[in-house]
Formats: C-alpha cells, structure tokens, sequence
C-alpha cells in the first residue's frame, strides 16, 4: 500500500488549483449511464479511485465510459443489465445512485447493499421510502436490494432523517423521478450545491426540475432524457482542505476555483478563528499574519459547516491556543481520526458527540495511519505543521477523495512524497 512521507514545519506558498467536484460526478455520472438515451460529455471531472470505481459499476450495467484529461464520455449503451454486484458496489457507498435511476429506466434493479468509509451508521432507509412512494416495490435478499415497479407515479414526500435532510436520498428519488408519470414534490430536500449541480444537469439532458437549492424541489416527468455536454462544480471539501492547509502552514494561498457561495460557513469560521481570506475573481487568497484564535464549531447540513470539514477544522485548532468545541450533529462517530492525532502530540477528548480540543504549541511527526477519506485529509495537514516527519499510512482512503493531493502541495512548498 502506498504512504505519504512528511517532512513538516514548511510555509505553504503559491497557487493551487481545485479540481472537480466527487459528489457532484458520481450522481450526474450515473444520470448519464443510465437515464439518458444519447452520449453526454463531462468535463472537469476529477481523477478519483471513487470515479474509477462508478464507471465499473456503469459498465457492468452495459455503459460504455472513457475518463481522459478530466473528460468523461458516457455512452449509455443498450442498458442491458439491470444488477450491480456485490464486488463492486461493496466499495463505495455512491454506489447506490444506481438503484432510483435502474427502476425509473428499466423497471426493477437490484443492488447490493454498499460499502465505502467506515465512519458510523448511514442507513439507506430514505432511498428505500423515497423509492415506495413513487410507487417501486422494494425488498432485501441475500445482501440485496431488489426494486420492481411497471411505472413510477409522481409523489409529494419529506426526505429529513434524523440528522436532516439526505444528500444521497434526494439525488436518488430526483433521479427517478424525473421518468415518472405526473409531479414528484420532495419536501425537506437537500438543499446541498451537488445537489443543485446534478439538478443542472438533469435539466440539460431534458428533464424539469425546479427548485433545486431549496427544501422544496419540484420534478415534473418527462418522457425520455438525451444527452448533453456539461461542466462539473469545483469540488468545495478539496477547496475547503486547501483553505485550512494554508492556515495550518500560515501559508499565503491563492486557491482557484474556490467558490464563496459554497464555502459561506466554512469561511466564516476561518475568518472568526482570525484567517485572511480576499475573493477574488478566479478564487480565494488565504493568509495567516496574526495568531490564530479558538473557535466553536457545530456541524449541520448545507449551508451550514459541513461535516466533511469536521477533521480538518479539528486539525487546525490542535494547534491553536485556547479551548475549541467540535460539535458533530450529521455522523456521531466520525472522531476516528483523534485518537491519530493525539499519537502527534494534540490533546483531544470525546465527550457527548464533541470533541473538546485544547491547543498545543506543537504537533510532532509519527506514523498514522488514515481510517476514511477525511480522516485522511486531517493527517496530512498535521504532518504538514509537525515537527518532523510524518508517515501517513493507507493513503488510498485519500485517494478517493483528492486529485493528486501530494503533487498539489509539494507544488506550493510542501515536502510531502509518495512511497509505494
């Protein structure tokens, strides 16, 4: 398994460039796949293991797809097959896109229950009752998801779980429903920019949505869907990782293609904890020339802070003076990563679903080992600011996530080299 090896304690300098959007590709590249009658290209798509993993599963379902310089080509072919096996789906949870769009197309799907990051229970309980209100039949069986329907019917529901409104849950009942007969009105709807984006696209290969970025999404049921050509959203968790490496390094940073839009809550948080942030036409420039204060910060849905910058606001306060409070509302369990960040020296606790983070004057560099995709993330910021070298291990967890992060950062300064 490859490791990044850190040689920490370099100010991070330069431009640094945000790729693609993940959640925003792999829902538009499976609307393509399978709800579309035509080729669609898709440009600025990123080079991700998570990619690579959803064109296999679209090929199995008989897509044709092609990813070359950040351009994805879908052929959606004769849709042929209807399951996606255990083998592949097992390895990333996005997998389950499949299974609203399979049943609007074809009439049934079955789809194994998905795998993915290891961070607490996320049920699929939301797809599942989306799916039985637009009229699907639904049961498990040896590990499988089975969904029949001769249509599906348009239908007014509420998507909000426990910890709120589900990102994959309405992108899945939004892709079905674009087939069904009648006007599916999805209440509590995520309101999440990739949510926005695959709505977009949607849209461009004929489809009519409207709503999209509030909690009431309208989808009226069209005939059939073609295809288009269409341009990814920058990816908002790479732009935010990129923000707190710059102030973790006190760096100066231009990060392009960072949008203020989609980044509100993170910013907000950076500048109260006293970051420099100046936006700009083509992104962000991100310095640090004052001590860094302690801040407060409670996870939620869009637009709130979001919890795939969990991790990474905890690095950046471990090494900030003061008391900060890290209130985790979306996934409880997702504090993996501390018990690997004190192994560097930060002092953090667990308590009651928050992580209480007093700051140190110093991480010093050890071997870590990452436990999910932003847990990653996090380890390659603190090797970054530590003393010493860092050896980050099971870095493909950061691959799924992050375009050739190594050679991204070792382009503005860092000392960060890959091993195999």
């Amino acid at each position: 398994m490859d490791k990044f090896i850190i040689q920490g304690g370099r100010r991070l300098e330069g431009t640094i460039v945000v790729s693609g959007s993940k959640n925003a590709t792999l829902p538009i590249a499976v609307a393509a796949a399978i709800l579309g009658d035509g080729v669609s290209t898709i440009h600025n798509v990123p080079l991700l293991q998570d990619v690579n993993f959803m064109c296999g599963v679209l090929e199995v379902l008989g897509a044709k797809t092609q990813l070359e310089n950040s351009v994805l080509t879908i052929d959606p072919g004769e849709h042929a097959a209807y399951e996606a096996p255990y083998d592949l789906v097992r390895k990333m949870r996005a997998s389950i896109y499949v299974l609203g769009p399979l049943v609007a197309k074809l009439g049934r799907a079955r789809v194994s229950f998905p795998g993915g990051c290891a961070i607490g229970t996320r049920p699929v309980d939301l797809h599942l009752t989306g799916l039985e209100n637009l009229g699907a039949q639904i049961k498990v069986e040896h590990g499988y998801i089975v969904a029949e329907a001769n249509k599906l019917v348009g239908s007014d529901m509420s998507l909000r779980g426990p910890s709120g409104s589900s990102v994959g849950a309405t992108g899945n009942v939004m892709m079905a429903a674009t087939l069904a007969e009648g006007t599916t009105t999805i209440f509590d709807a995520a309101c999440e920019p990739e949510i926005v984006d695959l709505a977009n696209f949607l849209n461009a290969i004929g489809a009519n949505i409207e709503g999209a970025g509030t909690p009431v999404i309208k989808i009226h049921g069209v005939k059939e869907l073609s295809g288009t050509k269409y341009s990814v959203i920058p990816d908002r968790i790479e732009a935010g990782t990129f923000m707190a490496a710059a102030a973790i390094t006190k760096g100066d940073l231009l990060i392009k293609h960072a949008l203020p839009h989609h980044l509100g809550a993170v910013t907000e948080k950076l500048i109260e904890a006293g970051v420099n942030i100046e936006w700009r036409d083509d992104g962000a420039r991100v310095t640090v020339t004052d001590k860094l204060r302690s801040v407060d910060v409670r996870t939620s849905p869009f637009p709130g802070f979001p919890t795939d910058m969990q991790a990474q606001m905890i690095g950046l306060m471990s090494i900030t003076e003061g008391i900060s409070v890290i209130t985790e509302t979306i996934f409880p369990d997702r504090f993996i990563h501390v018990s690997e960040l004190n192994r560097m020296g930060a002092s953090i606790r667990i308590e009651d679903g928050s992580a209480i983070v007093k700051g140190v004057e110093k991480l010093s560099g050890a071997s870590v080992m990452a436990s999910d995709l932003r847990a990653g993330a996090v380890l390659v910021l603190a090797g970054l600011a530590a003393e010493g070298e860092t050896t980050v291990l099971r870095v493909y967890h950061i691959d799924r996530g992050y375009e050739y992060i190594e050679r991204k950062l070792a382009a503005v300064g860092a000392s960060i080299v890959r091993v195999s």
